[in-house]
């Protein structure tokens, strides 16, 4: 009996990514030697095996790979070393793709027969290579991921993994004259001898890494096979944990998957009902890995998952009639399993607030499903899904709504006027005075100022003023020549009587758009004090002849170059529940009672590691660290453009945020991603895995 967990941990080094460059170069330098090696050797196995074939068929195709390989082995060499200098490049940035499945149910049901056929060999190809350079290969990633940075090792993030030299292999022959049947028998002819390749290559770079002092990463705790399923059975029942077929099987390959989502059937009455039979076969078996994928995902809670369970007799009778109905994101089952998985993502224990109904109406739904009645089950699923959205709706008190809303209204307005702020900078930045002007002057102007500017604009354009004069904006923009001017030095004190005279109306006009955007006053005055000082400087050098200090920078705090993208008005703030990532986090306020966006969850799919805010996605569900507590929030709004964005709880509770101060929190490891899109379609996408490595087996 093995033991419950396999356990391997060892050192790792404080500065690991140079060594990583110079492996990769390492690793580049040893493929221009081994690669055209192992393409001559293909050449002689197709050989062999053309002379050794009795079928006339498969001779011919092995005839047209052997003399494709004699007549493009340079081009195939230097197109390969290609495809793999640029898949290096990449390899810092490879974490950002790790979340992306290899292959999803949403891609297959896109693919043509030819694409399915390409990925069975590659997958057939991939396995049989990795039998001979699996030792090698877990020797090499785990010093690779030390020099990668990663304190345990991480297969799927190895740039150079078996998988990287079969897909730029492949993508290889694409570009040049070569058939794709003579492709799918270089990959399965040459599989072997690559794999025999790989494992001196990997053990080269091992021997290599190891020289340069860099120690293997540890290994991640994880539990034995056995003892999963042992847990498993214990948290959920053995009789709702039905495995799939055996390995033996492998029922449910690539091919079959793709052939039950597209519908493709052939053949006369009888085949047709053969057909119908093992379509239904291979429904029960996706409906039952699905299940199972989402009986182990600990991001849902023990009781949760149980219930979930108890669903599945009912979808398995629903494949029956309708075998596609996973993959038909509007179809009331999938939407049903949809929304309440993505509803149980919101509660991370038993006693938050909100669960305990939720789970009641769970159980509602579970009762509904496996109940005895005259009514079809297909046609209980669009009634359960309209009461699941009710009790959503019920939830949350109609005030807090409300409230939600009025928050989006108001971010929305203050997008707008952030982007209308940012060309107003730009026309600002353009003037022939503005290089000149001391920095502060031009944060000034870039920053709030144009904010005032923007305000102004937008009021004017909402309410029309009723009088002829000037608009309060022109105003705005009319003081920028005398405060441009009386901010620089060298001009400001050739002229004393302008100076004097210009001031006094300068600083009305600042002083009063400041007001009208309510800016903080003590910001005000430590700007005025900046430009007093400027002031003073000019006029003490025109009357005493002599140059005056420079006056001091202000301070950054003070005058940062980002207002334009921080500021908010002070009721806005109030009403949006802002999160100021300027101030500290004991100072900022709490979730705010409003009521989350109701969107269905099926519509979100990110498909990317979070790196910075731009990649977020309406629906995704994180963990919100503060003060030590760690809060489950959904991201239910985000600007048209992308630069603020509100979360929100189960309980309706919501707090906006910027684009910056998203980034900060990622960057500090306040904001960790729970789920960037569904529970179901990772389950779907665990099934075309399956599908695809059970297509590999021979």
């Amino acid at each position: 009996m093995p033991p419950p967990f396999v356990v391997d941990a060892f050192a790792m080094p404080n500065s690991p990514l140079p060594a990583l460059d110079l492996c990769l170069k390492e690793a580049l330098d040893q493929c221009r030697q081994w690669i055209p090696a192992w393409i001559d050797r293909v050449h002689g196995l197709l050989r062999e095996r053309e002379l050794a074939q009795t079928q006339v068929h498969e001779r011919q195709a092995l005839l047209e790979a052997h003399q494709a390989v004699h007549r493009q082995r340079d081009a195939v060499a230097r197109h390969w070393l290609s495809a793999l200098a640029d898949r290096l490049e990449q390899a810092p940035a490879a974490s950002a793709q790790a979340r992306k499945p290899a292959l999803s149910l949403d891609e297959l049901e896109l693919m043509g027969d030819d694409q399915v056929h390409e990925r069975v060999e590659i997958a057939r190809a991939q396995q049989t290579a990795m039998l001979s350079a699996d030792d090698a290969f877990n020797e090499f990633t785990a010093r690779l991921s030390t020099a990668q940075g990663f304190k345990v090792v991480n297969a799927e993030l190895n740039p150079l993994r078996v998988q990287v030299f079969v897909e730029t292999l492949l993508s290889s022959l694409k570009g040049l004259d070569v058939t794709p049947a003579a492709r799918a028998r270089w990959l399965r002819v040459g599989a072997t001898s690559l794999g025999e390749s790989l494992d001196l290559f990997y053990r080269h770079l091992s021997a290599w890494l190891n020289a340069q002092g860099v120690q293997p990463a540890g290994y991640a705790v994880v539990m034995a096979p056995e003892s999963r399923a042992v847990v498993e059975e214990e948290l959920m029942g053995q009789d709702l944990l039905e495995g799939p077929m055996s390995d033996q099987e492998a029922l449910l390959t690539l091919d079959h998957l793709h052939r039950l989502l597209v519908g493709d059937t052939e053949g006369g009455e009888g085949a047709r009902r053969a057909n119908d039979a093992m379509t239904r076969a291979l429904a029960g078996e996706v409906v039952t890995l699905m299940m199972q994928r989402i009986a182990t995902d600990k991001r849902l809670l023990k009781p949760v998952r149980g219930h979930l369970q108890e669903m599945k007799p009912a979808l398995l009778e629903l494949a029956t009639s309708n075998p596609r109905f996973f993959a038909d994101r509007n179809n009331p089952a999938r939407r049903l399993l949809d929304a309440v998985t993505a509803r149980s993502l919101a509660f991370t224990s038993e006693q938050d607030e909100g669960y305990s109904g939720f789970l009641q109406e769970l159980r509602h739904v579970v009762y509904e499903l496996r109940r005895p009645g005259k009514t079809d089950l297909a046609d209980r699923f669009p009634t359960l899904l309209d009461q699941l959205r009710q009790f959503e709706d019920r939830a949350v008190p109609r005030g807090e709504r409300e409230a939600r809303g009025r928050a989006v209204q108001t971010l929305v307005k203050v997008e707008q006027r952030k982007l209308l702020a940012e060309k107003i900078a730009n026309e600002f930045r353009a003037r022939p005075d503005y290089p000149r002007t001391p920095g502060p002057v031009r944060r000034f102007l870039t920053g709030v100022w144009a904010q005032v500017v923007a305000k102004a604009r937008i009021d004017e354009a909402d309410n029309p003023p009723l009088t002829s004069g000037d608009p309060t904006s022109k105003r705005y923009v009319d003081i920028l020549s005398d405060l441009l001017w009386s901010s620089q030095l060298a001009l400001a004190s050739q002229n004393r009587p302008r100076l004097v005279r210009i001031i006094p109306p300068v600083l009305r006009t600042l002083r009063e758009g400041l007001d009208a955007i309510d800016y903080p006053r003590d910001k005000v005055e430590a700007f005025f004090q900046t430009l007093m000082g400027l002031h003073e400087a000019a006029y003490k050098t025109q009357r005493s002849g002599e140059a005056a200090p420079a006056p001091a920078e202000a301070d950054a705090s003070v005058l940062n170059p980002d207002d334009a993208e921080l500021w908010m008005r002070q009721h806005e703030a109030k009403a949006t529940n802002f999160y100021d990532d300027s101030l500290p986090e004991t100072t900022q306020p709490g979730f705010a009672a409003t009521q989350p966006m109701q969107r269905e969850w099926v519509d979100i799919k990110a498909g990317m590691v979070l790196r910075d805010a731009t990649s977020l996605a309406v629906g995704s569900w994180f963990d919100l660290y503060q003060e030590g507590q760690a809060l489950r929030v959904q991201l239910t709004w985000a600007s048209p453009h992308g630069t603020l964005f509100l979360f929100g709880t189960a309980s309706g509770k919501s707090m906006s945020m910027t684009r910056r101060g998203v980034d900060r929190l990622i960057e500090q490891d306040k904001l960790r991603v729970v789920a960037d899109h569904s529970v179901v379609d990772e389950a779907l996408d665990a099934v075309a895995q399956q599908a695809l490595k059970n297509s590999g087996k021979r």
